[in-house]
């Protein structure tokens, strides 16, 4: 049975559940929401990696005859989704602790498998693709967004940020990631096998005074104090000074009138 190798570069530090928790299917999965439309009513739709289960709450409530499964590899953040899920009485969703590389679904067990942020941080996305085809029944359709870091854009050009964005691509490149998977899905999910696959893209922006604030907040204390930090440092990729200057230099952007940040994702909609 494959396990995975790759090291989950973000952890599930305050600052990063943060950013998991703001993110919808409205936000983050708009894309598919036309797909659940045309499902049976008694759909069955499988969130890997759901994280605290913010997304895969409102897909339980988009097909309230159907049932929706989130499963994680950190059982700590599937107990988060579970009672995320019960605080919103949706008595459709449930969650559990797997590894995408080898789910424990007989084959064709699903209408949807859906997947956000995950293919990044995975040292063979490919063999995730072909697994989540495994599971979803003929006719049905596998789901994957993720940013692109490589394509991030910011004004003004703090040199700060140019200096983060190269260290967490070398320490996600490092953890046996790929931190621009956005513009690679296509290419994996051709190698996966898949033939019938529509590409888009969307973005995130965040711009106004509060927006600015909160990502630039997360990002300063996510420069030193997650899972990402420790590593960094742990890899010999940075020091906990260089990092502490980082999170100044997320502040410094964020205090400007006129501070605007895109983050692009690549999606794909891959027919089974």
């Amino acid at each position: 049975m494959r396990q995975e190798t790759a090291v989950y570069t973000h952890g599930h530090h305050p600052s990063v559940l943060r950013s998991h928790t703001w993110r919808t299917a409205a936000n983050s999965a708009a894309y598919l929401l036309g797909e659940l439309s045309e499902l049976p009513p008694d759909a069955r739709v499988l969130d890997i990696g759901c994280g605290p289960g913010t997304i895969t709450a409102d897909l339980a409530a988009l097909v309230p005859h159907g049932r929706v499964t989130g499963v994680d590899r950190d059982p700590g953040v599937v107990e988060r989704a579970r009672a995320h899920a019960a605080g919103r009485g949706l008595a459709n969703a449930d969650f559990a602790v797997a590894d995408v590389n080898a789910l424990d679904h007989p084959d064709g067990s699903f209408d949807v498998v859906h997947a956000h942020q995950v293919l990044q941080h995975l040292a063979d996305p490919v063999h995730a693709l072909r697994e989540m085809r495994r599971v979803c029944r003929p006719g049905g359709v596998v789901a994957v967004r993720d940013a692109d870091y490589g394509a991030f854009a910011w004004f003004p050009e703090v040199p700060a940020l140019d200096t983060w964005l190269a260290l967490y691509r070398r320490v996600a490149r490092a953890n046996g990631g790929e931190p621009d998977a956005g513009r690679r899905l296509l290419s994996w999910a051709r190698a996966a096998g898949f033939t019938d696959i529509t590409a888009t893209a969307a973005t995130w922006c965040f711009a106004t005074p509060d927006d600015r604030a909160w990502w630039s907040g997360l990002w300063a204390e996510r420069t030193v104090s997650s899972q990402y930090a420790t590593v960094a440092v742990a890899g010999g990729h940075t020091t906990a000074d260089g990092l502490a200057a980082l999170a100044d230099g997320w502040r410094e952007w964020s205090a400007q009138d006129d501070a605007w940040f895109l983050v692009p994702h690549g999606e794909l909609l891959c027919r089974v």
